[in-house]
């Protein structure tokens, strides 16, 4: 037992065979040794005897029958049949509570025929009588309830009353409307002439900045509010 056991070990403790030495490497084989060369240039493949037979092409029945009536072998006129085949072709019995079909017309008893009906079906067979309303001869349909004579309650009627526009309301102006001579005889100050003016601006290419930072803003001391704000909230503030 310890030898096969060291054995086991010494073997176990050789180095993997290197697979990459051998060139013509077509696959990886997950095996203990490498399968035979082959010697052959492909794979040479043995038809079974069904495969050949599968291999054939059907053939075609050429003979057509002329006539529907054929010539019974001689077995099949003397064949018996079995008592199970015998059952199964027996034709299957209607169930228990089958009855057929009545005709259209059922033929009349002598005891219908002869009759005689009484007062009360005599009476159930006449046709309904409507009584005719008065100063109309077509029918008339039920009035309904929002046709019939109501009065409103005040509240309802003060609730119904259209709202009144506010005294102050000056109504939508026209889209034309006369200029006043103050406004035309008006000269603009050098103040506004000078907000009027567009902002002149170079373009990217022309050697504009837009990150530069005016002197005015370099210069510009922040107002109490502005430094009360830019602080941060005591209740994030950590200590350390």
């Amino acid at each position: 037992m310890a030898f096969s056991m060291a054995t086991r070990t010494h073997k176990l403790a050789q180095p993997k065979a290197n697979r990459l030495s051998y060139p013509d490497r077509r696959s990886v084989y997950w095996l203990d040794e490498l399968p035979p060369e082959r010697t052959g240039p492909h794979t040479k493949i043995h038809l079974t005897p069904r495969w050949s037979e599968l291999c054939r092409s059907k053939k075609l029945h050429t003979q057509v029958t002329l006539s529907p009536i054929w010539e019974v072998s001689e077995w099949a006129l003397r064949a018996v049949p079995s008592k199970r085949l015998c059952s199964l072709a027996q034709p299957r019995a209607p169930a228990a509570g089958w009855e057929p079909e009545r005709p259209l017309l059922v033929p009349l008893n002598r005891a219908t025929q002869t009759a005689v009906a009484t007062a009360r079906v005599s009476q159930l067979a006449q046709p309904k009588r409507r009584q005719a309303q008065e100063n109309s001869g077509h029918k008339s349909k039920p009035v309904s309830m929002t046709h019939l004579p109501c009065r409103a309650s005040a509240h309802t009627e003060l609730l119904s009353t259209p709202k009144h526009e506010h005294p102050g309301f000056a109504g939508g102006r026209s889209v034309c409307w006369p200029v006043s001579r103050a406004a035309r005889s008006y000269v603009a100050g050098e103040r506004l002439l000078e907000l009027s003016v567009p902002k002149a601006r170079k373009a990217l290419f022309e050697g504009y900045d837009p990150y530069i930072v005016s002197q005015a803003a370099r210069s510009a001391s922040p107002s109490p509010r502005i430094q009360e704000l830019s602080l941060p909230l005591p209740r994030k503030c950590s200590s350390k």
